[in-house]
C-alpha cells in the first residue's frame, strides 16, 4: 500500500477570529433568514468586539492560547514536506529593474529628504502615485533605460546558459536560473528564445 498523506495542521487563529466565528453562529441562529454581506457583517462584528467586556474577551483569548498550543504540538509531530527555497547561483546575472523601479530609485532620495519620518512603504506608495500621474513622455527615458538593461541581461543570460549547456547544475551545485524573464512570453520560453 502507498504512503498515507499527512495533511499540514490547521493554523491557529486569534481571539478575534474565535469571537467572529462564535458571533456568526449566534447570528445565524437568531436570524436564520437574514443575509448580511461580508463588509456589513465584519463591521457589526468589529463594533461588537469593541463593546464586549474584558472578562468576555478573556474567554476568547484563552481559546486562542489553547488553539496556539494545539497548533504548535501538531507542528512538532508534522513531518510533511517543507518547501526548500532554491538557491540562486551567485554567478547568474541578476534580472534588470523595470522602468517603474528605475523611476523609484531616482525619486527615493528626494521623497525621503522631503519627508524624513516616512517609512519605506510610505515612500513606495508616494512613488507609485507619482508614477501613475507621470505622462508617457516623461516615462520614456525610464522605459528606454529598462529596455537597454533588459537587452544586456538577456545577453548575459545567454552567455551564462551556454557556459553550463551540457550540465544541469553549475559548479557550485546550484541549478541555473530558468523560466520566464522580463519581457518574455510563454511561447518565447517554449521556443527557447530569450528575445521579445
Amino acid at each position: 500500500m502507498g504512503k498515507e498523506i499527512q495533511l499540514k495542521p490547521k493554523a491557529n487563529v486569534s481571539s478575534y477570529i474565535h469571537f467572529l466565528l462564535n458571533y456568526r453562529n449566534k447570528f445565524k441562529e437568531q436570524q436564520p433568514n437574514t443575509y448580511l454581506g461580508f463588509k456589513e457583517f465584519s463591521r457589526k462584528c468589529s463594533e461588537k468586539w469593541r463593546s464586549i467586556s474584558k472578562h468576555e474577551k478573556a474567554k476568547y483569548e484563552a481559546l486562542a492560547k489553547l488553539d496556539k498550543a494545539r497548533y504548535q504540538e501538531e507542528m512538532r509531530n508534522y513531518v510533511g514536506g517543507k518547501r526548500k527555497r532554491r538557491k540562486r547561483d551567485p554567478q547568474a546575472p541578476r534580472r534588470p529593474p523595470s522602468s517603474f523601479l528605475l523611476f523609484c530609485q531616482d525619486n527615493y532620495a528626494q521623497l525621503k529628504r522631503e519627508n524624513p519620518n516616512w517609512s519605506v512603504a510610505q515612500v513606495a506608495k508616494a512613488s507609485a502615485r507619482m508614477w501613475s500621474t507621470t505622462t508617457d513622455v516623461d516615462k520614456q527615458p525610464y522605459e528606454q533605460r529598462a529596455a537597454l538593461l533588459r537587452a544586456k541581461y538577456h545577453e548575459e543570460l545567454s552567455v551564462y546558459q551556454k557556459q553550463f549547456n551540457g550540465s544541469k547544475k553549475s559548479p557550485q551545485g546550484v541549478a541555473p536560473i530558468q523560466g520566464k524573464g522580463l519581457g518574455q512570453t510563454e511561447s518565447d520560453i517554449a521556443d527557447g528564445s530569450n528575445q521579445k
